[in-house]
């Protein structure tokens, strides 16, 4: 009888550890590929993320900046008026000159620009010492 020479199962046992060490490292292989695609995607959206947030902080700074120009106009022209008012004190006499012109019938503004008063007082005086305004009647 002839006895075939079969491989001894030692001989499969290897060959199967030899094919499952090389499934492993070939599913590991894809898995770690798959890893860093998804990580390079990722960083891609972060980076697209960032460097949107950066066009936006510069857009705000850039307003944030213009703010402050307009509000040291603000500034400027709120000072310009009270420099006026307290730099050229109304004295008596130009009060009296006020009246006068209020009574021959001199607008605010003229006060204002001829006898060195604010706006409020040119409009007192005018109010005060120019010709009477006609009454408004009352409907009934």
């Amino acid at each position: 009888m002839a006895i075939m020479n079969l491989p001894n199962i030692e001989f499969f046992l290897i060959l199967g550890r030899a094919v499952f060490l090389v499934f492993s490292f070939a599913l590991a292989a894809v898995t770690f590929t798959g890893w860093r695609r998804a990580t390079r995607r990722q960083s891609d959206e972060v980076m697209a993320q960032n460097a949107e947030l950066l066009g936006r902080l510069t857009d705000l700074l850039t307003r944030l900046e213009a703010m402050d120009q307009r509000v040291a106009q603000l500034a400027e022209r709120l000072e310009q008026p009270a420099a006026r008012g307290t730099g050229t004190p109304a004295g008596p006499q130009g009060y009296q000159i006020a009246i006068r012109l209020a009574r021959s019938g001199a607008s605010a503004d003229e006060l204002v620009s001829g006898c060195a008063l604010t706006r409020a007082e040119a409009e007192l005086v005018r109010r005060l010492h120019g010709p009477p305004l006609p009454e408004l009647r009352q409907v009934s």
